[in-house]
């Protein structure tokens, strides 16, 4: 008895000397006391996790929507599909190496004009965000909220992006690109001809914009400077 007092006395005046947070919430974890994190009442946590999450995919995408956004980014450069790349690279041997350029640039292009569209999906994923999904990502791995993103508004964010990234690849000259360099191709067109380019382009473009948001949510959970408000401190904090 004599001796948990004594431990009891010995935790107030650390406290009142504000030692350091770690130190004080494993002193307090021997003791059997709560730490600040285990304390956390279930509307801020809910609002902590909303908070990152609404940081972390507005910029994302503001990233990737930027002139350069893919392509400028090796993480997310969208490069020529397997399917067609030995095509194309006796094409670049040929002398059509700057067709082979505008095409690669041209994918990309299309991408970084198609990525405002997941905006509102974001927002409608965290609106449909219950205590139980907000509890598991906050237990789960550093990517655990951008899964929970890519289930709830993949398949929408897919269909969003296709028609946008069909329609820009017209205007920038993907498909004319395309069409150009398999006319000068020396190979039957027959393998290449059924490509779904609009599907790959979108496929890599929403895989793209997910590693962004995934990039994202590894700063806010590891890097303290990320977490640039309370809130966001206060929920992420070891």
């Amino acid at each position: 008895m004599k001796r948990r007092c004594l431990y009891f006395s010995v935790w107030l005046l650390l406290s009142a000397a504000s030692v350091q947070a770690g130190m004080l919430d494993d002193f307090t974890k021997q003791l059997g006391f709560p730490t600040q994190q285990s304390v956390l009442d279930t509307p801020t946590i809910v609002s902590g996790l909303k908070e990152a999450l609404t940081v972390g995919t507005e910029k994302a995408v503001s990233e990737v929507s930027v002139t350069n956004g893919y392509f400028g980014n090796s993480l997310i450069k969208i490069l020529m599909p397997d399917k067609i790349k030995g095509v194309v690279n006796l094409l670049g041997k040929m002398g059509y190496q700057s067709q082979v350029d505008e095409f690669i640039l041209s994918m990309n292009r299309a991408a970084e004009k198609a990525a405002p569209q997941a905006r509102d999906y974001f927002v409608g994923a965290l609106q449909e965000m219950t205590f139980d999904d907000a509890r598991k990502i906050l237990q789960g791995s550093d990517t655990s909220a951008t899964d929970y993103f890519k289930s709830k508004t993949g398949d929408k964010i897919y269909a969003a992006f296709k028609p946008v990234i069909s329609e820009s690849m017209n205007e920038v000259g993907t498909t004319k690109a395309y069409k150009q360099m398999m006319e000068k191709s020396m190979v039957p067109l027959g393998s290449v001809s059924a490509f779904d380019l609009d599907s790959y382009v979108t496929t890599k473009a929403v895989n793209g914009l997910f590693t962004m948001v995934g990039e994202e949510e590894k700063k806010i959970r590891t890097n303290p400077a990320a977490r640039t408000t309370e809130l966001l401190q206060k929920v992420f904090s070891k």
